[in-house]
């Protein structure tokens, strides 16, 4: 059987840049043991299979594969689906302003998506859940060993490794500057034995700063998770949502909305940017979404 796909480039405006995507359009009949190899044989930080929902409100249910494993939810596949579903429905050459829910193992994520004639399209979500931080002991001298970094240079204000969740969790390290980003060497047997594991899954290593290369990034980023069948990923959004708590924990961010842009993968050659927008109401959290630009590199199909 042919199945169509398609490669976007997600959370950049060109081409061979942000995180690669594939979108395998015909989903609906493939097992989960199928699934898992095709997205281990594309070998791409994820893979989306695009499935029709039980729910005729929602425009489709998706299941998103790494190469190692499932995940219930990622910020990536998120808005690059949304934007290949739109693009394939009304065409790239269009002008358009839709909304459309889509069904993830994590629940439905409501997300917006912008066409414009002649320019890259956008989609943003609505974080399906908001993050919670998960208390465990973390040593921090084992935090810095695995990432061949001094305990002095991991943390910066009153900013210290914590784990938070937004559906998937991780281990946000805050590390002094972006030069300390940048020669970081991260070291998984290490971190495996540093870390512990979160509701089965070892809980992937999210570090950041302040300030970043590009002067409109608030925040720069690095994310490994050798669990996931990948070393470094260039664009993480499920992370930028879990960080979200974060940054309103240790910022204590005031009432009002908050934009918020990180940016990710410039050591890998594959500069993304995650925009994040935080409103906070009586000193916590009323919303949170996510939303990123991303281009269609490919088109194919598969015979399976």
């Amino acid at each position: 059987m042919a199945r169509s796909y398609s490669v976007y480039d997600v959370f950049t405006d060109r081409k061979l840049a942000g995180n690669p995507l594939a979108v395998i359009f015909d989903g609906d009949d493939l097992s989960e043991e199928a699934m898992q190899s095709i997205a281990r044989e594309i070998n791409l930080s994820e893979t989306v299979f695009v499935r029709p929902s039980a729910n005729p409100a929602y425009t489709a249910k998706l299941r998103i594969f790494t190469p190692g494993r499932e995940l219930p939810f990622a910020g990536h596949p998120t808005v690059g689906t949304a934007i290949a579903l739109a693009e394939e429905a009304h065409g790239r050459e269009m002008t358009l302003d839709l909304v459309s829910v889509l069904e993830e193992n994590v629940g439905p994520v409501r997300c917006a998506v912008r066409l414009r004639k002649g320019e890259v399209s956008f989609a943003e979500f609505d974080l399906p859940r908001k993050s919670q931080q998960i208390n465990m002991p973390l040593e921090k001298l084992g935090i810095a060993n695995a990432l061949s970094l001094k305990v002095t240079e991991i943390g910066f204000e009153n900013h210290v490794p914590s784990i938070w969740s937004a559906g998937v969790p991780f281990l946000l390290v805050p590390v002094h500057d972006v030069g300390v980003a940048k020669r970081l060497e991260f070291d998984p047997q290490l971190f495996e034995q540093t870390v512990p594991f979160v509701d089965g899954s070892l809980a992937s290593a999210y570090i950041y700063c302040r300030a970043g290369v590009n002067h409109s990034a608030k925040f720069h980023a690095r994310m490994f998770a050798s669990d996931m069948g990948m070393s470094e990923d260039p664009a993480t959004g499920s992370a930028v949502a879990a960080l979200s708590g974060a940054i309103h924990h240790f910022d204590r961010l005031p009432d009002g909305h908050h934009p918020i842009t990180i940016e990710q993968g410039v050591e890998m050659g594959r500069p993304s940017f995650i925009h994040l927008h935080v409103d906070v109401e009586a000193g916590t959290i009323s919303n949170a979404r996510i939303g990123g630009q991303a281009v269609r590199l490919a088109t194919g199909t598969l015979d399976l």
